[in-house]
């Protein structure tokens, strides 16, 4: 029973736990919580559980003695992709309001991969993780359930859809960062407005593209499907989009990208077609990130302030930490339109 703790799969170790708590007449999630020094676990039952964690391997193998321990323990952050400053600005935001709470960070990337997102959750009880901050498109039940179960609490940062109730979650205010973008390019005087946004099924994309269309209602401009295109925030997917759109017979004078990463695609796709910015085609982004004004034009943008969305997961996750509710479960910090010189008049033709 001991090697299998210690070396089989996330599978086995689920089992020995429940198998423990079956002895210790506790829940799965009270185990979880004495392996992981969760504080909410009377004295009696404690020492209860460390005797028989200790008897199975756990203990001894997996958890470092209390004293070689950082001073208040880990945090997991899980996110999609770590190569962009996107991801910076994000694990950021966590380390700082975590290093102030005297915590440690743990980083980790799934890349997409649901294989991937399995072996993070399954390596929760392998070491002394106590709470996760996770930035990932979507959280499915089965995760959701596992987290239950290892008593692991936990925050989304920018999930693909409003999450269920009670699950703790920050977002920005995408709908009115669309209408923002949008009002500002027709108070330039355009009405070919082409906007790319992320992946149709996110949250965020949706919501962009909502602000986007109410921005044209309100100013009596017809909504035209056509210039409407999806991607997935990246350059590479945009500057295609952006060759497409640019192409057209009647082209757009301006065209709002989603991210910075897809604004970045559309200089590139006015480049190779000898098109100037602002002069023939004006661009927005989206995000603020620290390339935005380094590029030439800088890059008109809505403001997300990304750092502060992480900092404030992780103070949910310390709250609930300390054994109390979050003040509220869901959180959308406000974005703010920064203007620069990638967004000018429409041109005259």
């Amino acid at each position: 029973m001991t090697s299998t703790v210690r070396t089989g799969s996330g599978e086995a170790r689920r089992r020995t736990l429940a198998e423990i708590a079956d002895q210790a007449g506790v829940s799965v999630s009270t185990v979880s919580k004495v392996l992981h020094d969760r504080s909410d676990v009377s004295a009696e039952t404690r020492a209860k559980v460390q005797r028989l964690l200790g008897q199975h391997g756990y203990l001894a193998k997996h958890r470092p003695a209390a004293t070689a321990a950082p001073p208040g323990g880990l945090i997991d952050f899980v996110i999609n992709e770590l190569d962009s400053p996107w991801a910076v600005e994000l694990i950021r935001g966590a380390e700082d309001v975590l290093h102030d709470a005297g915590m440690g960070l743990v980083v980790s990337s799934t890349h997409g991969r649901t294989r991937r997102a399995r072996q993070w959750l399954d390596s929760l009880a392998t070491r002394s993780t106590r709470g996760a901050i996770l930035v990932v498109p979507e959280l499915t039940p089965e995760q959701h359930e596992e987290l239950s179960r290892l008593g692991i609490p936990f925050a989304l940062v920018m999930p693909i859809d409003e999450p269920a109730p009670g699950t703790p979650w920050v977002g920005a205010t995408n709908w009115p960062g669309g209408l923002a973008a949008t009002r500002h390019l027709i108070e330039l005087g355009h009405r070919r407005i082409a906007i790319i946004s992320g992946p149709e099924r996110r949250l965020t994309s949706r919501a962009r593209v909502d602000g986007y269309r109410s921005a044209l209602a309100e100013a009596g401009l017809p909504f035209d499907a056509e210039l409407v295109r999806y991607g997935d925030f990246t350059h590479n997917l945009a500057h295609q989009h952006a060759l497409e759109l640019l192409a057209l017979p009647d082209r757009p004078t301006a065209i709002f990208a989603g991210s910075d990463h897809q604004a970045l695609g559309t200089y590139r796709a006015a480049a190779e077609l000898g098109l100037r910015i602002p002069a023939d085609v004006s661009v927005v982004g989206f995000d603020d990130l620290p390339f935005a004004d380094w590029v030439t034009p800088r890059l008109t943008t809505v403001r997300t302030p990304l750092a502060d969305m992480t900092a404030l997961a992780a103070r949910m996750v310390l709250r609930l930490l300390s054994g109390e509710q979050p003040e509220t479960t869901r959180v959308e910090v406000a974005t703010e339109l920064v203007v620069r010189e990638s967004s000018g008049r429409r041109p005259p033709h």
